[in-house]
């Protein structure tokens, strides 16, 4: 049995707060994927538990409703909601993206209203950067908020929103001047309980994560205060959006390693389990090769993420190691759990299985919080 590697970061407490995320998510969530798959979201339950038991806003201080911890335990949560096999709770999102654009650059009226709502589930929270015609390319965003008195006039539309179905709040990326270029984009914080002008025109058929209540949204006029900006004054959204993006990369990279680190042990299990022409699946050399590679890119693929983590926790974390992990530990993750499909046979390939799930699930993580050959032009910079 290889020894289960502990990460380095992982104190008592964090630790601790691993086990009572992976218990959650995996009775929570897993145990009810065909009920979240048919009605396309997740519960409102399943969050307010999710904050009873102190899983949400985790880096967020005290004085705001949060855990009160390091972004290592919200790491934690994430890293175990992969081990699960679950994407389709938009937690990442959640705890480790929105809440900390508002705990950064939110006024003290902003961080005291929305935090504590989001850590007890009681609002569900989603961003918008991608639209129609502007993925990964920013600067392209069309969506604009004009200024009349004291508000913001909304209009244009967002696709790809995570939560965006459920969401009651959401940081929006939006050009408070159109002829600015990336010094015309703020963001605002969108209270989208009774916004008249603002539609969920639909929740997106994905390939995987079904689960998930991705989402197009319009905004029609929607009209906001003033004081929903975002910082101190406009513009500077572009460059709050590139301070935030190296965390939430860390974030896809750690349900990477969860869901990696899942796929080999489950897919162990399995050949172990089951006969073909006398011999466990596993005593094939060839599944045993399979799996030890598996296995070593595991391991070696951890080993950098916690390199990261550390990284991050010290406040170095570069936009380069950052990138890497996201785009490393992503292209791994689907090359593991294709190899593990594989081993499982025409059973890897039924749903009914949590590795064709992971399957499915796993191919956008190369895609979304920046495509992975956007990831590599941003290394590619730093040579």
């Amino acid at each position: 049995m290889a020894t289960k590697h502990i990460p380095s970061w992982y104190d008592d407490e964090v630790s601790a707060l691993y086990e009572l995320a992976l218990g959650f998510f995996e009775r929570e969530v897993v145990a009810h994927n065909e009920k979240w798959d048919a009605q396309r979201h997740i519960d409102r339950s399943v969050w307010l538990e999710a904050g009873r038991l102190g899983l949400l806003l985790c880096s967020v201080p005290t004085e705001y409703g949060g855990g009160g911890g390091t972004y290592a335990h919200d790491l934690a949560v994430f890293t175990a909601q992969g081990y699960a096999g679950d994407l389709a709770v938009g937690i990442g999102v959640h705890s480790g993206i929105t809440a900390h654009y508002v705990l950064a650059y939110g006024s003290e009226e902003q961080k005291k209203y929305w935090l504590p709502l989001m850590a007890t589930g009681e609002v569900l929270s989603a961003i918008g950067m991608t639209e129609p015609g502007a993925g990964s390319d920013l600067k392209a965003l069309r969506t604009t908020a004009v200024r009349d008195g004291d508000e913001y006039v909304i209009n244009g539309s967002k696709t790809f929103i995570t939560n965006g179905g459920s969401a009651d709040m959401i940081v929006l990326a939006v050009k408070t001047d159109p002829k600015a270029g990336a010094r015309g984009i703020s963001l605002l914080v969108v209270d989208l309980r009774d916004c008249p002008g603002y539609q969920v025109t639909r929740v997106l058929d994905k390939v995987g994560i079904h689960g998930g209540d991705t989402a197009e949204l319009a905004f029609t006029d929607v009209r906001v205060p003033v004081s929903a900006l975002l910082g101190p004054e406009e513009g500077k959204g572009f460059g709050q959006l590139m301070a935030q993006l190296p965390q939430e990369r860390l974030s896809v990279a750690a349900s990477a390693i969860g869901e990696m680190e899942r796929a080999v042990t489950d897919t162990v299990a399995y050949t172990k389990s089951r006969d073909a022409f006398g011999h466990s699946l596993f005593e094939f050399q060839n599944t045993a090769f399979e799996l030890a590679e598996c296995q070593t890119i595991t391991r070696t693929s951890r080993i950098f993420f916690d390199h990261c983590v550390q990284s991050h926790l010290r406040g170095e974390l570069s936009d380069t190691d950052a990138a890497m992990a996201k785009y490393w530990l992503t292209d791994r993750q689907c090359e593991v759990i294709d190899r593990c499909v594989q081993l499982y046979g025409g059973y890897g390939y039924m749903r009914e299985y949590l590795i064709a799930r992971m399957y499915e699930d796993a191919r956008v993580q190369r895609i979304y919080a920046g495509a992975n050959e956007v990831m590599k032009q941003i290394i590619a910079r730093s040579l």
